[in-house]
């Protein structure tokens, strides 16, 4: 399933989402990572929307045991009610929107033991909303928020099943209409929120190939900083 996206820009959000709220103070990278910040969209107290910067990842890889490592980067809509970590932010409703321009999955279409990366969008490059969740922790400088994103069962999307492996199920994430945003974001039953769950129409996804760039070669000091997760070349998106 999804491991990384391209959030949008401050100036982006700013005009798509009318949301600022400090954000231009901030800063984050052109592709997000598990535990990389990046923007999200939260009902705030006055009822709007609030622009916050969140980790990617509902369980922090700081929050968690050492050598008992998980992620949650994506959260399955059909067991988010049930699953431990998943479970009281959605009973609570702490949705958000996780703006981003592009998304990146592996297909094997071409070669079924080596996969190829290719970047999904809209048409236009515009901006879209994932339906995500959020929760909040205590940290040394007051609360530290994270999120994840919904996911759903892709295998008749003529779009997304055409990804990952032969074998595996096809997933694609939960990509909602901007006129469900607001309506998204002020929901406060569970049940409700299932009807959000649905299909994204795939004639208004793009999708093109996103080789990766090539891996840093390893470094033979040991004091030598390790180099970042690989970045996808830019291809338009």
């Amino acid at each position: 399933m999804c491991i990384n996206f391209r959030p949008p820009d401050p100036e982006m959000l700013a005009a798509v989402m009318g949301i600022l709220v400090g954000l231009h103070e901030l800063d984050w990278k052109t592709e997000t990572w598990k535990d990389y910040p990046a923007p999200i969209v939260r009902r705030g107290a006055d009822g709007g929307r609030e622009g916050v910067l969140a980790t990617y990842g509902l369980v922090p890889r700081k929050r968690q045991r050492p050598g008992n490592y998980f992620d949650t980067l994506n959260a399955r809509s059909e067991t988010i009610g049930e699953l431990h970590w998943y479970k009281g932010p959605w009973k609570q409703q702490q949705l958000c929107l996780v703006p981003m321009t592009a998304f990146y999955e592996p297909s094997y279409e071409k070669d079924e033991s080596k996969a190829e990366w290719w970047g999904i969008g809209m048409e236009g490059k515009s901006m879209f909303a994932v339906a995500g969740m959020w929760r909040s922790w205590d940290g040394d400088a007051g609360l530290e928020t994270s999120f994840t994103q919904l996911t759903m069962n892709a295998d008749s999307h003529s779009l997304m099943k055409r990804f990952h492996g032969r074998e595996d199920e096809k997933r694609m994430l939960v990509i909602l209409p901007e006129s469900d945003w607001d309506e998204w974001l002020n929901c406060r039953d569970p049940e409700f929120a299932r009807s959000f769950i649905r299909h994204f129409p795939a004639e208004l996804m793009v999708s093109r190939e996103a080789p990766r760039a090539p891996r840093a070669k390893k470094p033979k000091a040991a004091t030598a900083p390790v180099p970042a997760p690989p970045k996808n070349l830019d291809f338009g998106f």
